[in-house]
C-alpha cells in the first residue's frame, strides 16, 4: 500500500508459554519470545518477543522487542520494534514504540510516543508505571 513494502516481524520459537488454563503472577524476565494465552499478573521484561493470543489476559508493565496483541492487555508498554494489535486485541495502556499497526476493529486506549531510532539502531523506552 502507497508503494511500501510491509515490514514483516517473524517471531522466534516460543521459549515460554502460559497456556489457556494457566495463571501467573509475577515478574517474568527472558531473553526468547513468550506466549500467553492464559492470565498474567506484574511484569514482563524481554529482550525478545511477547505474543498475547485472543484469549491471553495480561495486567503488567511490558519491555519487549516486539508484541503481537491478539487477547487484553492492561499497562505501559515499550516496545524496541514493533506493535501489532489485531482485529481481537485489546490495550489499555500507554505505549512507546518505533512501528504500530492497528487492525481495524482493535481496541486501544493510552497514549502513544513513536520514537525515530537512534544512530546505533536502538532506542530508550522506559514505560511509566500504571496508574491504578
Amino acid at each position: 500500500m502507497f508503494g511500501k513494502k510491509k515490514e514483516e516481524v517473524f517471531f522466534d520459537k516460543m521459549d515460554t508459554l502460559i497456556g489457556a488454563d494457566s495463571s501467573f503472577q509475577g515478574i517474568i524476565t527472558a531473553t526468547g519470545t513468550i506466549r500467553v494465552d492464559g492470565k498474567f499478573e506484574g511484569e514482563i521484561s524481554c529482550t525478545g518477543d511477547l505474543v498475547i493470543g485472543e484469549g491471553g489476559k495480561v495486567k503488567a508493565n511490558v519491555k519487549v522487542r516486539n508484541l503481537l496483541l491478539s487477547g487484553e492487555l492492561e499497562g505501559n508498554v515499550a516496545v524496541q520494534g514493533r506493535i501489532e494489535i489485531t482485529l481481537s486485541g485489546k490495550l489499555y495502556g500507554d505505549i512507546a514504540t518505533t512501528n504500530l499497526v492497528i487492525d481495524e476493529g482493535a481496541v486501544f486506549r493510552g497514549k502513544c510516543d513513536m520514537q525515530q531510532l537512534q544512530s546505533k539502531g536502538k532506542v530508550s523506552l522506559q514505560p511509566q508505571k500504571a496508574e491504578g
